[in-house]
């Protein structure tokens, strides 16, 4: 276990208001070295365009801070948003991370999408597949990765300093709740177990999520605590079980709709980001299958 003497990370936060996504970059000090969390690709759906406006306005903070980017981290492969990893990693010269199941949602997601046999799905396309509990230094800060799976299979959490949590989708501000489970490979009875590990976490730990969905006219929020999640989450506070739970969240996401994007966010996700290889005449499609999701 990392020592919990250390510096409290500086976090700058960037909303994507269109998937209400919160990236993120995470730094020990201004003029210092840190990652970021979670970006997000502008895309237009209908028209099939992409930009990098929202991704270059956090290349932007991080020459403003005279920062060294070592890492483009990803909590799980995205299903609401586009990942801005490419640019991000040619910009500043940064290596892509996510957890080693990505190979199992890689594996779904081939046979869904009919991919090319030359895509693999061996994780290859990122640099680096991180396993639970594996620790590693950027800068000052020290990383210690969790494995959360339940919304994905391949979710993480990353905690910094033993200080904040990088939870992505497995758990929203307390008064939205949880992540839907109902994906391929999710499980209801594992996202608890995983919530259940996160709020394990000392009381004052902040915990940064990756969604937010506001409630009551109230403005979108990104942090929260351990302790507050305990005491509030309308899902999973203090004495709700397994049981009750799996009942609550099963049933809820059988009323829910697809994701407006998970289309085209996982075709490009589980390739770091990358667009599919372009066809024989130079242009790039997605596919949009059938009656099976």
């Amino acid at each position: 276990m990392i020592s919990n003497k250390l510096s409290t990370p500086l976090v700058r936060t960037f909303l994507d208001n269109d998937s209400e996504t919160f990236s993120y970059v995470v730094y020990d000090r201004p003029e210092g070295t840190g990652v970021i969390i979670d970006s997000v690709l502008d895309f237009d759906y209908k028209s099939g365009r992409t930009s990098t406006d929202s991704a270059q306005n956090i290349v932007n903070f991080v020459h403003e801070e005279q920062l060294t980017i070592e890492w483009i981290l990803e909590t799980h492969a995205h299903a609401d948003h586009l990942s801005a990893a490419p640019f991000l990693r040619d910009q500043l010269g940064a290596k892509v991370g996510i957890g080693e199941h990505i190979k199992g949602v890689q594996k779904i997601f081939k046979d869904v999408f009919n991919l090319e046999k030359e895509f693999l799905p061996n994780g290859s396309h990122f640099d680096r597949l991180f396993t639970d509990g594996e620790e590693f230094s950027v800068g000052e800060l020290q990383f210690r990765v969790m494995h959360t799976p339940g919304h994905t299979p391949a979710d993480l959490a990353y905690v910094v300093n033993e200080q904040a949590l990088f939870v992505g989708d497995t758990l929203f501000l307390p008064d939205v709740g949880t992540a839907r489970c109902d994906f391929p490979g999710g499980s209801a009875h594992t996202l608890y177990r995983s919530i259940k590990k996160l709020l394990s976490m000392p009381a004052d730990t902040k915990m940064y999520i990756c969604h937010d969905y506001p409630k009551d006219g109230r403005s979108h929020e990104y942090l929260t605590t351990v302790g507050e999640q305990r005491e509030k989450n309308i899902h999973v506070r203090d004495g709700v079980t397994e049981s009750e739970f799996v009942e609550m969240r099963e049933t809820r996401d059988a009323t829910l709709e697809m994701p407006r994007l998970i289309l085209p966010s996982i075709q490009v996700n589980i390739r770091a980001g990358h667009m599919p290889p372009a066809d024989d005449s130079g242009k790039v499609y997605l596919k949009i299958p059938l009656n099976q999701l």
